[in-house]
């Protein structure tokens, strides 16, 4: 079977990924937008491939036009919070607070509200988990490249770790990360990756729960 069988492009952008039957990875970018956002997008383009973007509110506030380009790219968008805080420290009207001005935020900018969560610094606990009526999405890779500013070094880990079904971190607010990226699409390409979304991967709504160190889900 074809990876051209599986992968069917519909109107305005829209395309059905049967990741049951290719090789899909999700690569997923915190933090931004930010103002090297744009040229991870053409990077990203010119492999024809699609992204998850988990937004920080006042990063979108500072940039709407950039994640207008992003959302009409096809590429998913979530909630990353308004300001990035650490949710398990905060009250549970304080989370909410933090959501709903993220939400504000990319709806203004893009018309709709994001429909998955990322908690930053994937800190949840039980009173946060029960209290976010969305999936919570974290990662199966962490490229760490945050830490180890090395353009190299991220698409190394990303390249070496990537699996079938896994979702892979990375920050598009440095531009290190953004300079990894071609060499990350195009070595991944080569092994016969497609590039999804988080919903894509799953074929739909994702679990309540993505990720928490588990195994990536058998395809």
């Amino acid at each position: 079977m074809s990876r051209r069988a599986v992968v069917a492009e519909g109107a305005a952008g829209r395309r059905t990924v049967d990741c049951r039957r290719v090789k899909c990875v999700a690569l997923t970018f915190d933090d931004g937008p930010g103002p090297y956002t744009g040229e991870l997008l053409r990077h990203l383009a010119a492999h024809q491939a699609r992204a998850t973007f988990f937004v920080v509110g006042q990063n979108v506030a500072a940039h709407p036009s950039v994640l207008r380009r992003a959302a009409a790219a096809g590429h998913e968008i979530g909630n990353h919070t308004w300001s990035h805080q650490d949710l398990t420290k905060l009250s549970a009207g304080a989370v909410r607070a933090e959501l709903a001005r993220a939400d504000r935020a990319v709806k203004a900018a893009t018309g709709f509200v994001p429909a998955l969560v990322r908690p930053p610094y994937g800190a949840f606990d039980n009173a946060v988990r029960t209290g976010i009526r969305r999936p919570l999405v974290l990662w199966s890779v962490d490229t760490l490249d945050w830490l180890h500013r090395d353009s190299a070094r991220v698409a190394r880990v990303a390249i070496r770790s990537a699996r079938p079904g896994g979702v892979i971190l990375f920050h598009d607010i440095h531009p290190t990360t953004v300079r990894a990226v071609p060499r990350v699409l195009k070595a991944l390409s080569r092994r016969g990756y497609t590039f999804v979304t988080v919903s894509e991967l799953f074929g739909g709504p994702p679990p309540r729960l993505v990720y928490t160190g588990d195994a990536p889900p058998r395809h």
